[in-house]
């Protein structure tokens, strides 16, 4: 990670370049947008959970001088508004992709990427809107994202199976939302053990410097716990296998972290299979879940790799700038 990096605060106002988009449900999104007049290409980047548009601010300063950007705080995170429970749905997250696009982008290609929650975005709105794929949109970039059956395995895995077994799992996260408020209105920011817990799942083997770890905590803390805990149930139940045949019509990056906890690494590697011998999988040794963050190089060359790509698809002229 860049030493003097520090994302941009809430606090601070909204950058030029700043707009809402209202969705079809009455939710206001915060965007913005970095034209490129030098560009036919734009590139919409959705992050992950409990995070923000912020978390792609490395890859940001890279990008602009390659494409038109357009990134967007998801429902409910940052500067967005929020939403009814049941509307707290990857499905959700993927219809406001696409109604950014549509809103932001009526015209020329498109190089959707997702982070996390973002991919997986990225992935409903290939299953919601197929013909956009191929037409629309030119690119995919995938960053430790899974297209599902994300508790299968492991603790969480074996005790969300044993509450489904038991008929609990309506009760679990009905306690878990309603719980929820009162934990917020009593928590604690920026202790001890929210950095163990974001140093163990959001980073790897040897990516973890303090002052970077403390800046992720800070920065996915901002989220409510009503927030996260009305998302997790989504998490669940997430499967978006099939939209890949329809995401292989497009050239297609996967990065994955070989310590991710969140989204294994064996997740991307079966995604870059579903997706045939044209995808391109990047696995960064070392590095988390947040490998956007501490890793940048390789996540920008892969980034710039699949423009690139893209590029030469389009007929245009390989850009060094």
């Amino acid at each position: 990670m860049r030493p003097d990096l520090v994302l941009p605060s809430l606090a601070d106002p909204p950058p030029p370049g700043s707009c809402t988009v209202r969705t079809d449900d009455g939710v206001d999104l915060h965007v913005e947008v970095d034209e490129n007049p030098d560009s036919r290409l734009t590139v919409v980047l959705a992050h992950g959970f409990t995070a923000r548009l912020a978390e792609w601010e490395l890859q940001r300063e890279v990008l602009r001088p390659r494409a038109r950007l357009v990134l967007f705080d998801q429902r409910g995170h940052g500067r967005s508004g929020w939403t009814k429970l049941t509307k707290a749905t990857i499905d959700r997250t993927g219809r406001d992709l696409g109604e950014v696009l549509d809103a932001t982008t009526p015209e020329g290609p498109v190089v959707l990427a997702g982070h996390s929650m973002g991919g997986m975005s990225v992935m409903a709105l290939a299953r919601q809107r197929p013909e956009l794929f191929g037409t629309r949109v030119v690119g995919v970039f995938l960053l430790a994202t899974s297209p599902g059956g994300l508790v299968e395995s492991g603790l969480v895995g074996r005790a969300v199976k044993l509450v489904r077994r038991l008929g609990l799992l309506s009760l679990y996260l009905w306690l878990l939302q309603v719980t929820a408020p009162l934990l917020e209105r009593h928590r604690r920011r920026g202790t001890r053990l929210g950095r163990w817990f974001n140093r163990r799942y959001l980073f790897g083997r040897d990516d973890a410097d303090p002052a970077h770890v403390r800046m992720v905590q800070d920065l996915l803390e901002e989220t409510p716990y009503p927030v996260t805990a009305a998302f997790y149930a989504t998490f669940l139940d997430h499967d978006e296998t099939a939209s890949l045949d329809v995401l292989a019509r497009v050239p297609v990056t996967v990065v994955a972290a070989s310590h991710d906890r969140l989204t294994p690494a064996v997740h991307a590697r079966r995604m870059a299979e579903r997706l045939g011998p044209d995808a391109e999988l990047v696995v960064v040794p070392g590095a988390g879940h947040s490998v956007n963050l501490t890793r940048p190089a390789v996540v920008d060359q892969a980034f710039l790799g699949l423009l690139d790509r893209v590029e030469a698809g389009l007929g245009e002229p390989r850009r060094t700038g």
